[in-house]
């Protein structure tokens, strides 16, 4: 009866093992960015920016409406004097006037209404430059703290198996009691560093599901892509130009000159005189019916539009100065994260090179000799502890180098190191 329902059991745990594995989400760089556009609230509620920039466009466009006045005069209310109340001698009628712009005023207003939604085009991508940045930063976390996870497990499990070795030797009084007890102290070292592993992966993984904005619980997300560098960098003279095309928020600079422009040139089109033309028809009993036109022009014997010039012109100059800081800041970014790119690629070389092979001989080989009594303890828990810190400097440096490619194509505009 035990042999059976221990048999149900490990069926029982296989199959919700099974099914974890298939609940389970490992995305790569392109679904976890495509997830991203498709689901996060900032980047959908700056969408929502350009269709309003869009709404006012036609407003921008419109044309005056006309006037249109019905009158009727002569009405006499009081008894005694000459007949006008009848209908036949009432004085009715009916006008229409119509105000003109002149000097292109709708026109700009369109240009400056269409120049403001490509500034909010390009400010969008601006935001969806740097929340990309965001997120892989936090995928590039998740990688680093997966690998740092791995290493701490092998670290781990490597060190078992000395204590294993180790215990045997006691046994068989080959090391006394209190190196053992010095082992086996060292093992919490090992444990810590598997701990913190695994909360710095769980911790990488909210907040890429913060990104996400997904529900899903942290368990069944998993991330799957390159944790690696690669040594050879284009010249930076190649990413300066790639920013100053790309960079979104250079182009909404230069955007804003444009504006300011046509800005300006609507300024002193509001400054010139609008005619109001109308018409109007009516019946006046002793003429019998009429029509007639007019023409009203406004007297600009004060100019009230001159601030407004003034205004838009100074706002030229203010927007020519923010471009050229933007162009400033620019340079500054890529100049400053090539460094940092090229910095980690300057020491990531001689550990794939030389250091990481010289860690793991260096262990092995004192190890064996500590385990036949060529080495003290000491020596052997030196070289552990070698081994252990090239291996953690190795995967925060590939991190590092990743985090500052990330940085770079923050800086340019655009992916240029995937």
């Amino acid at each position: 009866m035990f042999r059976s329902h221990h048999f149900s059991l490990v069926a029982w745990l296989s199959v919700a093992a099974a099914v974890t594995a298939t609940a389970q989400q490992t995305l790569t760089w392109e679904q976890l960015r495509l997830r991203f556009e498709q689901n996060n609230p900032t980047l959908l509620a700056g969408k929502l920016n350009i269709d309003e920039s869009k709404a006012g466009e036609i407003t921008a466009f419109l044309r005056p409406n006309p006037v249109l006045s019905l009158d009727v005069d002569q009405i006499n209310p009081f008894n005694g004097g000459p007949p006008h109340s009848t209908f036949g001698s009432l004085l009715t009628t009916a006008s229409a006037s119509y105000l003109h712009e002149r000097q292109h005023k709708r026109e700009l207003r369109l240009e400056s209404a269409k120049e403001g939604t490509e500034i909010a085009v390009s400010g969008q991508n601006d935001l969806e430059r740097n929340l990309l940045f965001n997120l892989r930063g936090a995928f590039v976390q998740t990688l680093q703290a997966k690998a740092v996870l791995n290493v701490a497990k092998e670290n781990l499990a490597y060190y078992d198996h000395v204590l294993d070795i180790s215990r045997e030797r006691f046994h068989a009084g080959d090391i006394a009691q209190v190196d053992l007890d010095r082992l086996e102290l060292q093992r919490v070292q090992y444990e810590s560093d598997l701990q913190t592993a695994e909360v710095n992966l769980r911790t990488a993984k909210i907040q890429l599901l913060m990104l996400l904005n997904d529900r899903t619980p942290v368990e069944q997300l998993d991330v799957t892509g390159p944790f690696d560098f690669s040594d050879q960098i284009a010249p930076l003279d190649d990413f300066r130009k790639i920013a100053v095309d790309t960079r979104p928020d250079l182009r909404a600079a230069m955007q804003a000159v444009d504006k300011a422009k046509t800005d300006h040139k609507l300024a002193v089109a509001n400054g010139s005189t609008d005619p109001t033309f109308g018409f109007d028809v009516g019946r006046n009993p002793p003429i019998d019916q009429y029509i007639g036109f007019n023409v009203s022009i406004p007297l600009r014997i004060f100019d009230r539009n001159q601030g407004e010039k003034l205004r838009t012109q100074l706002d030229i100059d203010r927007n020519q100065r923010l471009l050229d800081a933007a162009q400033a800041q620019v340079f500054s970014d890529v100049d400053s994260a090539y460094a940092t790119l090229n910095s980690n690629v300057i020491l990531l070389r001689p550990y794939k090179a030389k250091y990481l092979q010289q860690a793991v001989r260096v262990r092995e080989t004192v190890t064996f000799a500590y385990q036949h009594g060529g080495a003290s303890l000491l020596d052997f828990l030196s070289a552990e502890n070698d081994y252990r810190t090239v291996e953690l400097n190795y995967v925060n440096l590939v991190g590092s180098y990743l985090i500052s490619a990330s940085q770079l194509n923050l800086a340019v505009g655009k992916e240029v190191i995937p």
